[in-house]
């Protein structure tokens, strides 16, 4: 099959979208399909790179760096400030590259590869240049949903104010852009129920709901190395909470920060380790040196495979506050893992931490609730031992190879639906 694949974040960025994308697209190149990935460029000029044997090619168009949202490749700038004004740091450097002149370029490129199936990542300017291609050509045309509101919203404070009213703005925007295909799909029913319309009548593309997966040959439990340990001055002998992922506002890492702050004094011999880089990260560390814990949280910046997987197999606990996740990759890799999980119930979360099984979903805010889900698994190496193994159960219904051959199956039924008209 040649499929196209169009998304506005791409690896070497680290968000779930970007890390889904190319998983799906290595995936299926590697099944027999021919790919092509189109997705802007991180450097603003056009240019092209083929992997898998030929079978896949990534073209990176041309783009615009747009300065208020972080790329997550490089590490945030120093926080500075002019005539005593706090300038925001992501407004500096490294902000998320925008495709400028996406339907001219992509029309080059697609007219050239004939694709049997069009799949976008997200309605951004290159979503939006797939979707316009696909009905100008009668080409099939599949979307996947990712996002809540918040995942933009967030970044920004001088939308406090009017949050709401934006909210349901970007939702009623993300939802209508699922309406231009034959087929749809989100990471969860969760998501699906959050986000979708009910009124059948008002949204008649259906909308399955299929995880993105992980490789699970990759993510598995095991000890972590000693080389990666001793880089990252991990002591194996100490108990251990993870946050892995963006370090953004909407990830509410402040709370995890204070239920630790909560329990430190009890549990000597923990630590919490923060992977990642974000927006948020200036501001947290503050916190953590307000709260004199310096000695005990501990930013490592981001790490990328195989690193990261060993960082995942040093833990024993990983917690998230995030009330934004559509489904959460991070969360589906720790608990492959084998770790134990705290979460909030908010967003698609909770199917993958499933509270009194692999570990303890806590209201969403609860500071407190949070501290006493650490204590309760923290000194109970029983529980530990139980939630692991259930975490890596929960874990196996997101094989990707799963998730592969389901889209392969999306595609054909779009195939057939285009060519019934």
């Amino acid at each position: 099959m040649r499929i196209a694949i169009t998304s506005d974040t791409y690896q070497p960025m680290t968000n779930g979208v970007a890390v889904f994308t190319a998983n799906l697209a290595r995936g299926l190149a590697k099944q027999g399909n021919d790919v092509v990935v189109i997705i802007p460029s991180t450097s603003g000029k056009k240019h092209t790179k083929v992997d898998c044997d030929g079978r896949l090619k990534e073209v990176y168009l041309t783009s615009k760096r747009f300065p208020f949202y972080p790329d997550q490749i490089h590490e945030i700038p120093e926080e500075r400030r002019i005539f005593g004004i706090k300038i925001p740091r992501v407004t500096y450097k490294n902000g998320m590259w925008l495709a400028v002149k996406p339907r001219k370029e992509m029309k080059k490129i697609l007219d050239k590869f004939k694709p049997d199936v069009i799949h976008s990542q997200q309605a951004g300017t290159i979503g939006l240049a797939a979707a316009h291609y696909a009905k100008e050509q009668d080409i099939p045309f599949v979307s996947t949903g990712h996002s809540y509101p918040d995942n933009y919203t967030g970044q920004f404070k001088l939308l406090k104010p009017i949050k709401k009213p934006v909210d349901a703005a970007v939702k009623a925007y993300l939802t209508n852009y699922m309406k231009n295909g034959e087929y749809a799909t989100m990471p969860t029913e969760m998501a699906i129920n959050d986000l979708v319309p009910k009124q059948s009548k008002r949204f008649k593309v259906e909308v399955e709901a299929l995880s993105n997966g992980i490789d699970l040959s990759r993510f598995k439990p095991h000890s972590p190395d000693s080389t990666v340990c001793k880089k990252y001055q991990i002591d194996p002998s100490k108990q251990r909470v993870l946050y892995i992922g963006r370090v953004d506002p909407e990830k509410s890492i402040n709370v995890v920060i204070e239920a630790f702050s909560k329990i430190v004094k009890d549990f000597p011999r923990v630590e919490f380790i923060i992977v990642g880089d974000g927006v948020a990260k200036g501001k947290l560390e503050e916190e953590v040196e307000e709260l004199g814990l310096n000695d005990r949280i501990r930013f490592l910046g981001k790490i990328m495979p195989p690193e990261l997987i060993d960082i995942y197999r040093s833990g024993t606990v990983f917690a998230t506050a995030s009330e934004t996740e559509t489904q959460g990759i991070v969360l589906i890799e720790a608990a492959a893992i084998g770790l134990p999980l705290i979460a909030v119930d908010a967003g698609a979360v909770k199917e993958l931490c499933q509270n009194g099984r692999n570990g303890i979903l806590c209201h969403p805010g609860d500071v407190n609730g949070i501290a006493r889900a650490m204590r309760k698994i923290l000194s109970d190496k029983k529980l530990q031992a139980q939630y692991s193994a259930e975490s890596i159960e929960i874990a196996k219904k997101h094989d990707l190879n799963h998730t592969l051959k389901r889209f392969l199956e999306i595609y054909q039924m779009a195939i057939d639906a285009q060519e019934s008209l």
